[in-house]
């Protein structure tokens, strides 16, 4: 059986734009994963903790066969690969994974939340979003209404559309590095 699912991307230390592009292409890389949407990169205001560099967001849809819990292990995995370091909530990172959706599901446990808790306040997540869950509700009402109310200040397209994923010659940077 295969599922939808919804991944925010996001970093700002090193080249996160370099390591948004590999975590993808390792997730497509899988035969247990197709990423199918991916949206533009966009260069956003840190949130939270507000000293610290901008930094890029998406988000991709992927089809999986992959349980909701799997898939996170799959983004951690992948995060730790990256060079992840968990030091400050909120703070700079190499590269952030978070599973935003899984088929729709509800599920609230010590390791997981679904739908992201704090998705509907996140107009750095609802942007990217959009571009490819254009339906998808967030605390019922459909993503652009729930983004209608949200500051937007600071959000730039960083890319012309959702290809800025595959397509970097150039910049030497393949899955097989992972």
């Amino acid at each position: 059986m295969r599922f939808r699912a919804l991944i925010g991307l996001g970093g700002n230390v090193g080249d996160p734009r370099a390591n948004m592009r590999l975590a993808l292409l390792a997730i497509d890389a899988r035969p247990d994963t197709d990423v199918v949407a991916v949206s533009r990169l966009f260069r956003t205001p840190p949130w939270g903790v507000t000293d610290q560099p901008f930094f890029f967001n998406a988000c991709a849809a992927v089809e999986t066969s992959l349980s909701a819990h799997a898939l996170l292990d799959l983004c951690l995995e992948t995060e730790r690969s990256l060079k992840r370091e968990r030091r400050e909530r909120w703070g700079p990172r190499t590269i952030d994974l978070d599973v935003l959706d899984h088929a729709g599901a509800s599920i609230s446990d010590e390791r997981l939340t679904l739908p992201h808790p704090r998705i509907g306040e996140r107009a750095f997540v609802l942007v990217p979003l959009a571009e490819v869950a254009p339906d998808f509700q967030v605390g019922g009402l459909p993503v652009a209404e729930r983004l209608a109310g949200l500051d937007r200040a600071g959000i730039e397209p960083a890319s012309e559309d959702g290809s800025w994923w595959r397509d970097a010659p150039g910049d030497g940077v393949a899955p097989a590095s992972l």
